[in-house]
């Protein structure tokens, strides 16, 4: 069960958030192959698990939704939130942060939880991440996909520092939360191919910034696009460069 949602209620302005350096496909760059690796560094990376869900099932919150987002950094499109309902009893496979996979693998584990799962999905848009900040818009973003679950969660665990505000449930915010609740884990694969598609769509209406290749983040070919040809109507104008090249026009 899925749904989408772009209602927009109002959030007071908060503190920017952090952004993280990406390669063209708005995944983590990659480090140079054949670089040396430091002896004893190399750490076993337990994945994600369903122990918070069925702690708070015990306790008698049958319905846990893991809620995330997608696109916090880039300089254009929106930020996309999604919220999932796990059944207990059947769980996909391979569940993990969504950027810990590749795109392939996003694509096949999102069809899985579509058929297995209770899941809703929205976005903030860039005129409102202008408006509210990107802190405020993600929350607006992960509030609206709460609200459009099919049936009201008894508890939602949401991946960073903060819950959404407005929520008619209980919530907690689990830090790294992607990477160790697989609800988590499956909201950021739901986020993360909903706005994928969402940005290739978008190129074919501004095919000359490239969309489809960096989806919004800040490449090189996507700051020479926007230095030729201006910002479209879905780039952030309160992100840098394009708030200093505003100061400047």
């Amino acid at each position: 069960m899925t749904a989408h949602s772009s209602d927009s209620p109002a959030l007071a302005p908060v503190s920017k958030g952090r952004a993280a350096a990406r390669d063209e496909t708005g995944s983590p760059a990659n480090k140079a192959a054949g670089a040396p690796r430091r002896r004893g560094a190399a750490k076993i990376r337990q994945g994600p698990d369903f122990e918070r869900e069925r702690q708070l099932i015990a306790l008698g919150q049958q319905r846990v939704a893991g809620v995330d987002e997608a696109g916090r950094g880039p300089l254009a499109g929106p930020v996309t939130a999604a919220a999932v309902i796990l059944d207990p009893q059947n769980i996909p496979d391979g569940l993990d942060d969504s950027k810990a996979l590749t795109a392939e693998r996003r694509e096949e584990l999102f069809a899985q939880i579509l058929s297995t799962a209770i899941v809703a999905s929205a976005c903030a848009s860039a005129a409102e991440i202008d408006r509210f900040n990107i802190r405020g818009a993600t929350l607006i973003a992960m509030r609206r996909a709460v609200a459009a679950l099919g049936t009201s969660p008894d508890h939602i665990l949401v991946d960073g520092r903060d819950v959404p505000p407005g929520c008619r449930c209980q919530a907690s915010a689990v830090i790294g939360g992607d990477a160790a609740s697989l609800s988590i884990a499956a909201a950021s694969i739901v986020a993360k191919v909903v706005r994928d598609r969402m940005m290739r769509r978008a190129c074919l209406a501004f095919p000359a910034y490239g969309f489809s290749r960096h989806m919004g983040y800040g490449t090189a070919a996507h700051l020479a696009a926007i230095e030729t040809h201006g910002p479209s109507p879905l780039h952030r104008m309160t992100f840098s460069p394009l708030k200093q090249r505003l100061l400047l026009v």
